[in-house]
């Protein structure tokens, strides 16, 4: 890729230089997902949980027009801070936008892999998504890898009428070989019908030490995975397999929100659907739709959902960790 947009932090070069592993970690949850300071606080305690267990973080966002892979704390508390208000001063992050540096006011975007060239070209900045972020790691030269994050985008529940489906699942269709941790696919989403087009998209889907796929925020969305790991050494062995018999796709490793952290699936329902009644009277959909129904249902649960949130995203990253470690040893 051309150097004129792509910055590889001096410690993820170090790392691949020595042959360590390297957790990517998408951004969009921290810009657009989680208020001001949860926000830096989860960004912060995922990269922590990744060096604990002796693998290199690298959280990646478009920074004034560069594709940054492995980013500065610096760049973390501006992306971070840049949540206290959402366009058009958004409530649902906390903050005041009188509280931010002027210089990250209301820039930071959410990209995409389709978004990537126009927000280089502008000189903008951007958190990264699920789809972006696969794409970066394979620009640079990081894969077969290892990402972290919360919850897989997907088939929107209304996809029938809106056709609004994550390009996640397209970029996972082509991560070959890669290993994408999360807790499922995100609560708004249709997850049966998600989970029906990763199957046809040929994106093995494996539980870690569970037989069920999780809910997101719930220990279980109800429905049953086929195949199941129960160990870091498992899925490295199951991903040499995936690379020696030359398949395409990535493999999704689910886990499930750690069971402290875990809310009930009927409340957590019924806030789902207020949200999502709110958001078809206020015509809100595409990029703002996710946003507006985390801090929806933030409200409605008082504060456990994002508590559930933050508590993932952690343990995601630490499990992430693991797996790259598994992976290179």
């Amino acid at each position: 890729m051309d150097a004129d947009w792509l910055d590889v932090s001096a410690s993820v070069v170090e790392a691949r230089s020595h042959a360590r592993a390297i957790v990517a970690l998408e951004t969009t949850v921290i810009a657009q997902g989680l208020p001001w300071p949860d926000n830096l606080e989860t960004a912060r305690g995922m990269e922590i949980a990744v060096r604990s267990v002796g693998a290199a973080p690298a959280s990646v966002a478009v920074v004034r027009g560069r594709l940054r892979i492995g980013l500065a704390d610096a760049e973390l508390f501006e992306i971070s801070r840049s949540a206290a208000t959402g366009p058009g001063g958004a409530a649902g992050a906390g903050g005041r936008d009188d509280d931010r540096p002027a210089e990250g006011r209301g820039r930071w975007a959410k990209a995409n892999r389709r978004d990537l060239a126009a927000v280089a070209a502008a000189g903008g900045c951007a958190a990264t998504t699920v789809s972006a972020t696969l794409w970066a790691m394979r620009r640079a030269a990081l894969v077969p890898g290892v990402m972290a994050t919360g919850g897989l985008g997907g088939v929107h529940r209304d996809a029938g009428s809106s056709f609004d489906v994550s390009t996640d699942l397209d970029e996972l269709a082509r991560a070959d070989g890669s290993v994408v941790v999360c807790s499922g696919m995100k609560s708004i989403l249709d997850v049966p019908a998600t989970l029906e087009s990763l199957e046809t998209r040929g994106v093995l889907v494996v539980g870690y030490r569970t037989d069920e796929l999780p809910g997101f925020l719930t220990r279980s969305a109800g429905l049953r995975l086929e195949h199941r790991v129960d160990s870091p050494a498992e899925i490295a062995r199951l991903v040499r397999a995936h690379r020696e018999l030359g398949l395409p796709g990535a493999i999704v490793l689910v886990q499930p929100v750690p069971e402290e952290s875990a809310m009930d699936p009927a409340p957590l329902d019924a806030a789902m659907a207020r949200a999502l009644e709110a958001a078809r009277r206020a015509g809100i959909a595409g990029k703002a739709l996710t946003p507006f129904l985390l801090e929806a249902v933030r409200e409605a649960t008082e504060g456990r959902s994002l508590r559930a949130n933050c508590e993932l995203l952690i343990a995601n990253a630490r499990l992430a960790g693991e797996v790259a470690t598994a992976m290179v040893s």
